[in-house]
């Protein structure tokens, strides 16, 4: 038995000096932890077309966003600037939209000819002249800034009451000339023409805005909706105009040249009937009949044959319109059109065409012996 007890004394031992030479551990090190996710902010924003998903708070409205980038901050120049919120049902406001902008230029007496609510080289060309004239960078875009410019101060739309007499007023155009002459008057064809025209308007958008009206069964009483347009109140004459031929627009100024209106026109299709110079207004005159020239007309095969001048009545459906403005050179002068919505699309036999409500307002600005300038 003693040896047993020894052997046991031994591995003690054994064992003791074991724990105190055996090498140190080193501490592990401690394990990473797994990164943080960024939950998406969505603003609480409900007038908005699509929803905006971002990863940082939403700016301050009203204000400029710094976009993030790699660059040092001295080098972030592309700011991008929200727009308020609008209460759509108090003015004044901001336009919100294509149509809106086009209708508060309108008012402010630069067309963009029919109003359509799409943008284009019109409409783009009619924001230019309104940011030249507030000193605004003329880049045709409707920012910001253009925007508050543009303050609608009342509603964008109006009902239009249907009534005897413009269903009276509607009569099929004759597609000759001789069957134009024999008319009492080159009136509207059809209702869809009439608030057209009293919108300046593209009938396509007098459609949109009255969704399922069947323009042929209208009857007196019944109510659409059509752009509550208005031009400002004239206070004064005009200085002199100024036709850019390559931009197709007229414009008028006063005697400080600050612009007064500017419209789209359409000009010759030949260049040799470009009037290019300074020409004077030579008779003004409100709701014109029109003497047709078959000279003026050669490519007519009806022209041709009748062989004759014939007096067409007056109306919107006139070749002139509603306006005629002539210019001290024979057979030029400045009118309207029984196709406003192709204004500043297609050209004509030597006049300077605008949409009849254009023209209308022209007439109010001009007087015999106005100045017309004429540059390329």
């Amino acid at each position: 038995m003693h040896w047993g007890w020894g052997l046991l004394v031994v591995l003690a031992c054994v064992g003791a000096w074991w724990w105190w030479t055996r090498p140190e551990e080193k501490p592990r090190a401690p394990r990473p932890e797994a990164p943080v996710r960024l939950q998406a902010f969505t603003p609480a924003v409900t007038n908005l077309p699509t929803q905006i998903v971002v990863t940082n708070p939403p700016p301050v409205e009203g204000k400029a966003v710094l976009p993030s980038t790699n660059r040092p901050a001295a080098g972030r120049t592309n700011l991008v600037v929200t727009e308020p919120a609008v209460d759509v049902n108090q003015f004044p406001r901001l336009p919100r939209d294509t149509f809106e902008v086009q209708l508060a230029l309108a008012r402010a007496g630069v067309s963009s000819g029919s109003m359509d609510g799409v943008i284009g080289s019109q409409t783009r060309a009619a924001i230019k002249a309104f940011q030249r004239r507030e000193q605004l960078p003329d880049t045709g875009v409707a920012d910001l800034e253009t925007k508050s410019r543009l303050q609608l101060h009342a509603p964008p739309l109006a009902n239009y009451l249907v009534t005897a007499d413009d269903l009276a007023r509607l009569q099929p155009l004759s597609q000759t000339w001789l069957g134009k002459s024999q008319q009492s008057a080159l009136d509207y064809e059809s209702l869809l023409e009439l608030v057209a025209e009293k919108g300046h308007a593209h009938p396509a958008l007098i459609k949109r805005l009255n969704p399922g009206v069947e323009w042929t069964n209208l009857t007196a009483g019944a109510v659409v909706k059509l752009p509550a347009a208005s031009y400002p109140p004239t206070r004064g004459k005009a200085a002199f105009l100024l036709i850019h031929l390559a931009g197709k627009t007229l414009q008028a100024f006063d005697g400080n040249t600050n612009l007064l209106a500017h419209f789209p026109c359409s000009i010759a299709a030949r260049v040799e009937k470009r009037p290019v110079g300074e020409l004077h207004v030579a008779v003004v005159a409100p709701n014109p009949n029109y003497t047709f020239d078959p000279d003026v007309f050669p490519e007519s095969a009806e022209a041709q044959k009748l062989g004759r001048k014939l007096i067409l009545p007056p109306g919107p459906n006139n070749p002139v319109g509603v306006a005629w403005i002539g210019l001290a050179r024979p057979g030029y002068g400045i009118h309207g059109t029984p196709v406003p919505e192709q204004v500043g699309r297609t050209e004509s036999h030597g006049c300077f065409r605008l949409a009849n409500w254009n023209a209308e307002y022209l007439l109010k600005l001009v007087t015999v012996g106005t100045t017309v300038r004429v540059v390329e």
